[in-house]
């Protein structure tokens, strides 16, 4: 796929698990091991081995270095507690790693003093006693999604990169190509696994369901969408989606399609003019206000329209829908006809079908070289207007400007808009689409100038909101996982709506109340985290 996109690391984490079945004493601290690392003891790695470079360079962002005292290699829950113990018990800052995929510098913090790195706690596997999947937290999706397709017939439905985390996904909510027809993957979220530290010091693992019984519930309602690093350490997920049934495994998560109809656009900027970028926007917004209710015949319809700047040379919209509809290539020509209406410019089409997994596996967010990023977030309710399409054009069009920049418009909505906001703590359920805001390089010299450009164009582009995504009709804030600390400086958001009001809305409160109760000696926090 051409253009700026989010990058991926590379490979796959592990083999595929076999079955594992845990207990049902939900406050035991049970340890699902995969059969590689039942005997494996806690890697502490420090600055004079060999591996600390490599996994200290594990962060998706350049700008942002680890440099803790050490870095725990763990494989247990066990090995959890204890690495936590031992950092509790020095005062030292702990932070933890998953897929390595963080925007900002929230784990990657100088002030971090023991990095718990969880990329080999990475099992997936069936929980008979739970009825439900068992991952751990240190599992990629792509991994996952490989698992539960080829064991199971199932999947989750998470992000596009095949190479993040689940651990830090889920906690802020988790969405991709599948949740406008079965929602985020949070609403899949059956149970969590977290190491916590007791106000006495005492470290502990606790699970936590959404069983209605259960006393520790408001612990796993924070974790479906009050975002990672701020209640403890999440060390496995279970997935059984609501109000499934039996004892098939193949029956408690959502079924792929066998095959996937994808299409890509792209109009060359050198042939763009204003005219033609502002009505390819306004269709795909306009198309999406239409079609972004619960249950429309679009339900499994997922694209990402590419504004890129002119460096790159064009902007770019990658479609995909379930190619195994009787009617999937008129649904894809009647979406194409839409988006493309009335623009006039020329663009080139491909078009061709795809095995599910064999397209969900394929890492599209690679960007080489360009290491250094700077990004931002943003939920639709409504399509832009044509000030800030005009506001856009104005800084994507403009050929003096030579950073890979970006910005993604993905779909959303569907079923994820079925939801009622204070059910998770992801309070965004009723946006269109959501946005992300990125520009990519390689000079560390350069990141001033770059990090400048990037505030410019969001200031500029929510000008009449102070600088903010506010909660007003058509906007609703922002996405945690795309975390973004300029929101907390009062001299770049003047919207005067406070940055945990933007993510959290309403259900900031309760997450601190969350914290108070599971973390309350703040062991674990960062830039963006919650305070009781």
């Amino acid at each position: 796929m051409p253009g700026a996109t989010r990058r991926g690391f590379l490979g796959a984490a592990g083999a595929v698990a076999g079955i594992t079945v845990v207990g049902t004493d939900p406050a035991r601290a049970a340890d699902t091991r995969s059969a590689a690392s039942i005997d494996t003891a806690t890697v502490t790695v420090t600055s004079s081995d060999p591996r600390y470079v490599d996994l200290t360079a594990r962060g998706y962002n350049a700008r942002f270095a680890a440099r803790p005292d050490s870095i725990r290699l763990v494989h247990t829950t066990a090995q959890v507690i204890a690495a936590v113990k031992d950092a509790v018990s020095g005062g030292k800052r702990i932070a933890v790693r998953g897929g390595g995929h963080c925007l900002d510098g929230l784990v990657d913090d100088p002030d971090v003093k023991v990095l718990i790195d969880m990329s080999e706690m990475n099992a997936v596997s069936y929980d008979t006693a739970r009825g439900a999947f068992c991952v751990e937290a240190g599992a990629q999706l792509g991994h996952v999604y490989r698992t539960l397709y080829l064991e199971w017939g199932v999947s989750v439905p998470g992000g596009t990169c095949p190479t993040v985390g689940v651990g830090g996904h889920v906690t802020g909510g988790g969405y991709g190509a599948m949740c406008r027809q079965h929602g985020a993957i949070v609403d899949h979220l059956y149970a969590v696994e977290v190491v916590v530290v007791d106000a006495d010091g005492t470290v502990r693992s606790v699970v936590a369901t959404r069983d209605t019984g259960d006393a520790h519930r408001d612990l796993w309602w924070a974790h479906t969408g009050g975002g990672g690093g701020n209640f403890g350490v999440v060390t496995r997920y279970w997935f059984r989606t609501p109000g499934a049934t039996g004892t098939t495994p193949s029956a408690l998560l959502p079924k792929p399609p066998a095959t996937l109809l994808k299409t890509t656009l792209g109009w060359k900027w050198a042939d763009l003019t204003e005219a033609a970028f502002t009505k390819i926007v306004q269709n795909h917004g306009a198309w999406h206000e239409a079609n972004s209710a619960p249950g429309t015949e679009f339900a499994s319809l997922h694209s990402v329209l590419i504004l890129n700047n002119y460096a790159q040379g064009t902007i770019v919209l990658n479609v995909q829908l379930d190619g195994t509809l009787s009617n999937a290539s008129a649904l894809m020509d009647r979406y194409v006809a839409a988006v493309t209406d009335g623009v006039g410019t020329a663009h080139a089409t491909s078009t061709s079908s795809w095995p599910w997994l064999k397209a969900t596996l394929k890492d599209p967010y690679d960007t080489g070289l360009f290491n250094r990023t700077k990004s931002k977030g943003a939920y639709l309710r409504r399509r832009w207007s044509d000030a800030r399409i005009a506001v856009l054009y104005d800084a994507l069009s403009d050929p003096a400007y030579d950073g890979h920049a970006g910005i993604l418009l993905y779909s959303y909505g569907g079923r994820v808009n079925a939801v009622a906001p204070a059910d998770t703590a992801m309070p965004q359920r009723d946006s269109i689409l959501k946005a992300n805001f990125t520009t990519y390089w390689t000079d560390a010299a350069q990141d001033e100038r770059h990090i400048a450009w990037m505030r410019a164009l969001y200031r500029n582009l929510y000008a009449d909101n102070g600088g903010a995504p506010t909660l007003d009709g058509a906007d609703d804030g922002s996405y945690i996982n795309y975390p973004d600390v300029d929101l907390t400086d009062t001299a770049l958001n003047t919207s005067g709506t406070a940055w945990q009001k933007l993510y959290y809305k309403g259900n900031h409160a309760r997450l601190q109340q969350v914290k108070a109760a599971y973390d309350p000696k703040n062991v674990f926090h960062h830039a963006l985290s919650i305070t009781a």
